[in-house]
């Protein structure tokens, strides 16, 4: 079992938001549902994200979620979930994630690893970094 680093990028297929509890307040909370698809070392089509937003300013805050990532880690087929947390203002967004223990499956049964991204607003694509280890 060898660390590795891979590296690729991501795009942004959809994204729904609806506000939790009352809109146009200050904080205020979130909830979103994204598709992303992948491609580089970490290859997936389609993922599946949940993520709840906290609002602490106009464009500022942070968010939770989870993203179910099914497709190939370096050639290696399975699926996986990360644990993502991030901040956003009006520069963009920042990033990092955890693979959540015992999510790995297929050839990815016992992924485990980390990285991360920083988004700029008006990009099309988001660059991320990811090192891991697979038992």
């Amino acid at each position: 079992m060898s660390a590795r680093t891979t590296t690729g990028r991501f795009t942004f297929a959809d994204w729904q938001e609806q506000p939790i509890g009352p809109a146009g307040s200050t904080p205020r909370l979130a909830r979103s549902t994204v598709v992303n698809a992948f491609a580089g070392g970490i290859e997936a089509g389609a993922t599946h994200a949940a993520y709840t937003i906290a609002y602490t300013g106009e464009g500022t805050g942070s968010y939770t979620g989870l993203e179910l990532l099914s497709g190939a880690v370096d050639g290696r087929k399975g699926a996986f979930v990360l644990e993502q947390r991030g901040t956003f203002d009006a520069s963009g967004t920042r990033c990092t994630f955890e693979v959540v223990p015992g999510s790995g499956s297929g050839e990815l049964t016992g992924l485990s690893g980390s990285g991360g991204f920083t988004y700029r607003h008006g990009d099309t694509s988001v660059a991320y970094d990811f090192g891991y280890t697979v038992e």
